[in-house]
């Protein structure tokens, strides 16, 4: 059955207007559509770059109105938005990914319940609410333990690391404050050799595209690098890319996915988180891939056939965290960077700099592996000797 198409020159409606939604706009426009952001944050970096901007709150019921009258199809680049926004937007346009699969992944626990219902590998887990239900998943799955909380929470916020029993108490604390009414997953920590993640588009038809695993590593919660190809067998990549898959099917997703997984000591794949979105450890794709996950997400949106998904060269990815966006790129710095074979940057717009915001990244992209990696260790470098202009947090 053909399903009809969204052509060049339709109006685009983008919930969140982070880098990603700004990024996603790039795609788009160079395609042909327009673009409409929804962003509560007038600073968001999107808006600087859409055809048409809203900045009001996701609950005001105007905005809501006026939106639906300009786009013609909606997506997303923010899992957090609204459900109920969502459910009353996609009866009046298609909406990629659904308010449904957006109810299961916005809770970390229903996702997790979900997978594991799927007999899909994650993690060992729990539901803590209380300081005698911590006790009784302690007892049963011991420590190390991480605890979440089941909604909102990224980049490392909204985890707690409890190593040893003199780091109970403090985590009590929070349970037993009166605010907390909040729902926490415990998880076993899991030993793991290496962390991935894998791209899956998946269309309206159920056509899909997988990315080559890339291989992450993160500091203090936030992604620092990504490498691809991963350094993994050939089994065990086409093992990830299965078990992605299937993940992605079974929550019935169209969108693009990326499907976070640690690969334990044993060997084991084990599904850490989905995301209904472009990902950070996707933006290699857009220097070394023919086709790169944004513009899959328009593709998906407009019901578009999905593009290939060849990785040109090897690449690994380096996010700027913070100060390190003024002070690699700056002077002598600037003139490295941009001098080195290979590396691409790109900023993100953003006015407020944080100590671990997400400010740009540099893609080291080379023939081979090794040379690419090398660049990137270089950069690296140099940004860990470089002084911060940011105070330490107390």
């Amino acid at each position: 059955m053909m399903h009809p198409i969204l052509e060049p020159g339709a109006m685009l409606g983008v919930l969140g207007g982070g880098q990603l939604g700004a990024m996603f706009t790039g795609a788009a426009r160079r395609m042909g559509y327009r673009v409409a952001i929804w962003d509560p944050d007038p600073d968001a970096p999107a808006h600087r770059v859409a055809d048409e901007s809203f900045s009001t709150s996701f609950a005001d019921h105007d905005t809501r109105e006026r939106f639906i009258d300009t786009v013609q199809a909606i997506t997303l680049e923010w899992e957090n938005i609204p459900v109920e926004l969502c459910q009353w937007l996609e009866q009046h346009r298609t909406l990629r990914p659904s308010s449904a699969v957006l109810r299961i992944i916005q809770d970390r626990l229903t996702q997790k319940q979900f997978l594991s219902s799927c007999s899909l590998p994650v993690p060992d887990f729990a539901e803590v609410t209380s300081e005698h239900q911590l006790h009784q998943v302690i007892s049963r799955l011991g420590l190390p333990l991480i605890c979440k909380t089941a909604r909102s929470g990224y980049d490392g916020k909204g985890q707690w690391l409890i190593r040893q029993p003199s780091e109970i108490a403090q985590f009590e604390q929070i349970l037993s404050t009166p605010s907390s009414g909040v729902r926490w997953i415990a998880e076993q920590v899991v030993t793991f050799v290496r962390e991935l993640s894998v791209l899956v588009v998946r269309s309206g038809t159920g056509e899909t595209r997988v990315y080559p695993a890339s291989e992450n590593r993160h500091e203090q919660g936030i992604l620092r690098d990504s490498i691809v190809p991963a350094s993994i067998s050939l089994s065990d990549a086409e093992a990830a890319c299965e078990l992605s898959v299937r993940a992605v099917a079974e929550l019935h997703g169209v969108g693009i996915f990326c499907v976070e997984l640690f690969q334990a000591q044993d060997g084991r794949l084990l599904i850490n988180e989905i995301a209904p979105r472009p990902h950070n450890s996707g933006h290699y794709t857009l220097d070394a891939c023919t086709v790169s996950q944004f513009e899959q997400q328009v593709r998906v949106t407009c019901g578009l056939p999905l593009g290939e998904v060849r990785l040109l060269s090897p690449a690994v990815m380096v996010n700027l965290l913070g100060d390190e966006v003024t002070t690699v790129l700056s002077g002598e710095g600037s003139r490295e960077t941009f001098s080195t074979p290979g590396a691409s940057v790109h900023l993100y717009g953003k006015r407020v700099i944080r100590r671990g915001r997400k400010m740009g990244h540099v893609t080291f992209t080379a023939p081979e592996r090794a040379t690419a990696v090398a660049s990137a260790q270089q950069f690296l470098s140099r940004v860990h000797n470089l002084p911060s202009a940011i105070p330490s947090a107390p």
